[in-house]
């Protein structure tokens, strides 16, 4: 599967130009078979009043990435933008497969107190596991990451691929780098990082890096060889030998 990223810096509050550039990013990573788009590349993380951005059910979103995907006949994973819904804010990721259909939504599910989200968006309910060309693809957002319960479940669902559209402050790269690999390892599968202030990454089941950005605009761009995955599950099947007793288990707290 040849999967391209359109890493850039979203200007704030700049909804019509930054469409513009997602537009042009895309036409240039057409030739891939997934496109990812970074968090919030609509609008730039994020504007305030932020009820003043948001895409009334994603229609301008769906519409765009409908239209492109249709256009490229390329799966295009919509990064995030700003959903008003149901009287609700959401951080929503949209998914438009080869034939222009949205087949998933997917609101983040761990909104970063730290930058006050939880007091402007809504939280997420539910994991999503979308196929694209027959590839079991899970969808994470940004400080999801931080959440190895969260990636644990969507690779039990059977995801192969775990797709993060983020806007991660190079500030704490470390981190991150470290927690890119780490959920790549434990769950056995590819992760694919989109971030819109850079140094977006391709990791493998291994942990290693197939390839890594710059921190400007730029189309980062690598095929996976999804037997990979089947060879390191064959060494070492990690999910197969959870001892799920743990969970019933006393705690010893004699000490």
């Amino acid at each position: 599967m040849k999967i391209s990223i359109a890493q850039f810096k979203s200007k704030l509050g700049s909804v019509d130009e930054n469409f513009s550039t997602a537009e042009r990013l895309i036409a240039a990573a057409k030739n891939s078979d997934v496109i990812l788009l970074p968090e919030l590349w609509s609008t730039g993380y994020y504007p305030t009043p932020v009820k003043n951005f948001a895409d009334i059910d994603g229609e301008r979103t769906k519409n765009f990435l409908c239209a492109a995907a249709e256009k490229f006949s390329v799966n295009i994973i919509g990064g995030s933008v700003i959903v008003e819904s149901g009287g609700k804010i959401f951080n929503r990721c949209l998914v438009a497969n080869r034939l222009g259909k949205i087949i998933t939504a997917y609101d983040k599910t761990h909104l970063f107190s730290f930058a006050e989200e939880d007091k402007v968006f809504s939280a997420g309910e539910k994991i999503s596991v979308v196929e694209l060309d027959g590839v079991k693809c899970g969808l994470a957002i940004c400080y999801d990451l931080r959440f190895p319960e969260f990636f644990r479940k969507i690779a039990l669902i059977g995801a192969e691929i775990i797709f993060i559209p983020a806007a991660w402050s190079l500030k704490r790269l470390i981190p991150r780098q470290i927690l890119t690999k780490a959920r790549a390892i434990e769950n056995q599968i590819f992760i694919v990082f989109a971030n819109s202030s850079g140094k977006s990454e391709i990791i493998n089941p291994r942990g290693e890096i197939l390839i890594e950005s710059g921190r400007g605009e730029e189309i980062l761009t690598a095929e996976i060889n999804l037997r990979e995955r089947v060879e390191v599950i064959g060494e070492m099947n990690l999910l197969a030998d959870r001892n799920l007793s743990i969970d019933r288990m006393d705690i010893d707290e004699t000490f």
